[in-house]
Order: structure tokens, then C-alpha cells, then sequence
């Protein structure tokens, strides 16, 4: 049966939050910015916390009691060990041989990348986040076996076309960087599966050469300036996620059909005055998250109850951001918002399925 779910926006549900940590700290507080302060301290807990349990595991059932979130890290304690315990059950072997081919780097002390990652070529992950590093050398090309390139959160400015040497590149994370461009040579990663570019802010176009990624099943590029769905992404005949919300885009392609696969579309935060009749060729689309402010036209049989759709129309209330002299600070304390607002609606659409399912 179809849905129609009409909710706040992303400022709304956050507020919704703070009120609710206002109350409990109210008693403890006697000035009012402290007490803003150290809401927005405890939501950005809850938010962490949650995040954390999501990604090992924990059902929502557990840390959630009556709408508060319980963040008593003893139980991620007693998870991590039981964590513990079935990993110490696994053949020793198996566990080696698992992290010999990872490579992991955190922190801001980080301004570039050791020398000695050169010579370890046999690596099928890098896991890098949250450093200053800007540059991704091009002996990058070297390595043959890499499967799965995680690199958010950094300074990377731009990719090298040796990229596109990675034959078994299964995953590339790039998103909140700061790049302005995709190399074309990634379109020779036949084998990629999922994308993720958002957050860059300033990325308005992916090149056409991407169209030949038709393994392709994950694309998010929210969050960046593009003002129409890219062509290279309409011929990403295997997509069944696309996540281009928080763009310029004023209307989408009369061909959008052309995703037979799609199964999940966010388009929230643009600025879409209709939705085209060819998205009732979607038979396969399940979740549909559209901002509604601008929107005066829409096939109401996108809200039918006979489909399997589930419309999520968020009545968008923009916050105008505070203008700042420095530049820089403003593109960061951006990056922060949208990877806030992000996290804020992924969990929700997360929660939205468990209460479906």
C-alpha cells in the first residue's frame, strides 16, 4: 500500500530535539546561551551515539525508550564486547589476513600521506577521514587490488586520472572534500558499484565518461551546485539510489524514466516547481523525499494508495545563514550544517523503514 508522509523539515525535527534536551538540562542551567549551548552539545551526543549503534548493529529498541535516546555507554561497552568475544571465536589466520589489506588514517595531523603507503601495494582498502591531507598521488595507480577507496571528511581539491587504473574499484567516498571536479578516467572503474560525492558544495558536473559505470547502484551527490540530473548518471541503467537533494535544481529530465532500477530518489531542498508524469514509469521506486515549498504540480498518483511509493514531502522553512567576514569559516561551519542535516535525515529515513517493515 502506497504512503504519504508529510513531516517538518530538517531544522524542525532538530528543533524538536533541542526542546527536548532543554527541558532535562533546564534545572542545571541559570543563562540562557549556556543552556542553548549545552543542548546543542547533547544533541550532537545523541547524534553520535546513535550513528555509532547504528553501525554496529543495535536495534533501535535498545538505546530508545519512549522517544529518549539512552546514551550510557555501557552499553557500547557490553556490545564491544561481545564484539570482542565472537571475533576472538574467528581463526586467527582469518582475522590477519583481513587486516593486513586495510589501511586507516585518522586526524588533523595529518597533512599528507606517509611515504611507506607507496610500498604497500597489495592494500584493498584506505580508510582516511577527518585530516588535512588535499592531494591523492598518482602512484595511486599501483594498486591493482584496491576495492574500496573511503576518503571523507578531508581537504582532497582533486583526484588524479590515475584513478582510473583501479579495474576493481568497488567503492569511492569522497564526499564533504573539497572538489570541484570528477576526473573522466574514473568512467574506466567498470566495476564501481557506489559513489559518493557529496558534500564537496562546489561540484557542479559529473563527465559524461561516467555513463559507462553501469555496475554502478549507488549515487549520492547532495549537497553540491548542480542544476540538472547529470546525463552520465541517466545511463546508470543498475542505479537504485540517487540522492541529488540540496542542489539548483529547478526541474528534472522528461526522461528520468530511463531508471528502470531506481528504487530510493531524494530531492529535497531544491527548488522544483513539478514533478514529471514519467516518474509513474518508475515501477521499482519505493521512497520518494521531495521538498514542498516550490512545488504547484504533481502526478497524484505518485501519492496512490495502489502503489508501493512512499512519498515524503518535506515543507522546507530556509535558514538564512549568518554572513561571516572570513570565507573559509563560512564554507566550513557549511560543511558541518549539511553534514549534520545528512546525518538528521538518514536517520530518520532509517527509522521510517524500521516502522514500515
Amino acid at each position: 500500500m502506497g504512503h504519504k508522509v508529510v513531516v517538518f523539515d530538517i531544522s524542525v525535527i532538530r528543533a524538536l530535539w533541542e526542546t527536548r534536551v532543554k527541558k532535562h538540562k533546564a534545572w542545571q542551567k541559570k543563562e540562557a546561551e549556556r543552556l542553548e549551548k549545552s543542548a546543542l552539545e547533547k544533541i550532537k551526543e545523541e547524534w553520535n551515539f546513535v550513528a555509532e549503534c547504528r553501525r554496529k548493529g543495535i536495534p533501535q529498541a535498545v538505546y530508545c525508550k519512549n522517544g529518549f535516546i539512552d546514551t550510557n555507554m555501557r552499553l557500547l561497552d557490553k556490545i564491544e564486547r561481545n564484539a570482542l568475544t565472537r571475533q576472538s571465536s574467528l581463526p586467527k589466520d582469518r582475522g590477519k589476513r583481513s587486516s593486513a589489506f586495510v589501511f586507516e588514517l585518522s586526524g588533523e595531523h595529518w597533512t599528507e600521506l606517509p611515504d611507506s603507503l607507496k610500498e604497500q601495494t597489495h592494500l584493498k582498502e584506505w580508510h582516511i577521514s577527518n585530516t588535512l591531507i588535499q592531494i591523492i598521488p598518482t602512484y595511486i595507480e599501483l594498486f591493482q587490488a584496491m576495492r574500496i577507496l573511503d576518503l571523507p571528511k578531508n581537504q582532497i581539491s582533486h583526484l588524479p586520472a590515475e584513478i582510473g587504473c583501479l579495474k576493481n574499484l568497488k567503492e569511492l567516498n569522497v564526499s564533504f572534500n573539497h572538489l570541484k571536479s570528477i576526473p573522466p578516467e574514473l568512467g574506466d572503474c567498470e566495476n564501481l558499484d557506489r559513489l559518493d560525492c557529496s558534500g564537496n558544495l562546489e561540484l557542479m558536473e559529473l563527465p559524461f565518461e561516467l555513463s559507462n559505470l553501469k555496475q554502478v547502484t549507488f549515487v549520492d551527490i547532495s549537497a553540491n551546485k548542480f542544476s540538472s540530473v547529470p546525463i552520465c548518471v541517466l545511463r546508470m541503467s543498475n542505479l537504485q539510489w540517487l540522492d541529488i537533494s540540496n542542489n539548483n535544481l529547478i526541474d528534472l529530465p522528461q526522461d528520468i524514466d530511463r531508471l528502470e532500477e531506481l528504487q530510493s530518489f531524494l530531492l529535497y531542498k531544491n527548488k522544483l516547481t513539478y514533478l514529471p508524469y514519467s516518474m509513474l514509469n518508475l515501477k521499482k521506486l519505493t521512497l520518494l523525499v521531495v521538498s514542498g515549498d516550490h512545488l504547484v504540480e504533481l502526478p497524484t498518483a505518485l501519492c496512490d494508495s495502489s502503489t508501493p511509493l512512499k512519498f515524503v514531502s518535506l515543507m522546507d522553512n530556509p535558514i538564512d545563514n549568518a554572513q561571516c567576514e572570513d570565507g573559509d569559516e563560512i564554507m566550513e561551519s557549511e560543511r558541518d550544517r549539511q553534514h549534520f542535516d545528512k546525518e538528521v535525515m538518514k536517520a530518520y529515513i532509517e527509522d521510517l523503514k524500521e516502522r514500515v517493515l
